[in-house]
């Protein structure tokens, strides 16, 4: 099966300049200016097969939505080719969008002062859609997110969580084969993070779409994607599976160890560790391979009545790794791990 979404040295630059303050400084600067070249994603070659998840991860400013930009054709390249369904996205064909979309989780792309339905019904004329047909279909997605009852209800009286489900029910209106999430859970509360993740995890299994998500939460990447790219600087610096980057990165665990009675004296464990006189917990964080050793040392010279391991998240080890990329100079960065 041919990929779904290739790109070839894709690249985006952005021209800016800088200004120092000051009303003089604005005058000159308004003749002659200090221009600076900013690589918001440098040369980029993927290929993403149908039916895929990709989870899209980085700090702010890294490349992710100016990627998802190019990808779709809001945006484009200063170099490089992109096809996605085998069309251009920079040409904005018609035959393109309407077998794709794109959810923006900072903008809204229904009408502030219509209820959804309206809103639904208006879209479904943008795209052709038969209207009786793309009533029924909005009525499956509404029941699937268990929002039904708000879809008469005009769309700034709805609270945020609300508000994303009528966002995400007008991206998939015309089911797009290609579906950009930039971060659809972002701002929600625990509960709608989970319907929304559920939502998307059964459409993706009935429907089959390629799906890029970008999220700063990394339970949506976890539990969602199929691949996981990392981008950092503009750079894609790892391209594989969550389960193969986790394996690549050094595991650590929190250990918490209550002890029958308070030390009596200070104990040096070794490794630069100590458990203090007085203590009657002894916690720290370790490499997974080192827990056993720690467990040991302690037993040495103490009594332990309860122990405590505790993974650390994936989100930790995702900014454990971006915060060990971030010194590099992003015009000497290796090429991405694959895994």
């Amino acid at each position: 099966m041919s990929p779904v979404i290739v790109t070839r040295e894709l690249s985006r630059t952005f021209r800016t300049y800088r200004k120092p303050e000051g009303l003089l400084n604005s005058v000159r600067y308004f003749f002659k200016r200090d221009w600076q070249d900013k690589v918001a994603l440098a040369p980029t070659s993927l290929e993403i097969g149908g039916g895929q998840i990709v989870g899209l991860v980085g700090a702010n400013g890294a490349g992710k939505t100016t990627l998802l930009k190019l990808l779709c054709g809001l945006i484009h390249a200063s170099a490089g080719d992109a096809r996605v369904l085998g069309h251009d996205p920079a040409a904005r064909s018609p035959e393109l969008l309407r077998r794709i979309s794109i959810l923006l989780g900072q903008k809204a792309q229904l009408w502030w002062d219509l209820p959804a339905a309206d809103s639904f019904d208006l879209l479904a004329r943008i795209y052709d859609l038969d209207l009786a047909a793309a009533k029924r279909r909005v009525a499956e997605l509404a029941d699937l997110m268990q929002c039904t009852s708000l879809l008469e209800t005009q769309l700034r009286r709805l609270s945020l969580g609300e508000r994303m489900k009528m966002e995400i029910i007008g991206a998939l209106l015309h089911k797009p084969a290609v579906l950009f999430l930039d971060e659809p859970t972002i701002g929600l509360d625990i509960v709608a993070q989970s319907t929304i993740r559920k939502f998307l995890a059964t459409y993706v299994e009935q429907e089959k779409p390629t799906v890029i998500l970008t999220s700063h939460y990394m339970d949506d990447i976890s539990l969602l994607a199929d691949r996981l790219l990392l981008i950092s600087h503009g750079r894609i610096v790892y391209d594989g599976t969550v389960e193969g980057f986790t394996a690549r990165t050094v595991t650590r665990q929190r250990v918490t160890l209550k002890l029958g009675e308070p030390a009596g004296s200070d104990h040096d464990l070794g490794g630069g560790q100590v458990l203090s006189r007085g203590a009657e917990i002894f916690s720290g964080d370790y490499p997974a391979a080192e827990v056993a050793k720690v467990l040991e040392r302690v037993m040495q010279v103490a009594r332990i009545t309860d122990v405590k391991i505790e993974e650390t998240d994936f989100e930790d080890v995702i900014r454990t790794f971006l915060e060990a990329e971030t010194p590099r100079n992003p015009a000497t960065a290796a090429s991405p791990v694959v895994g």
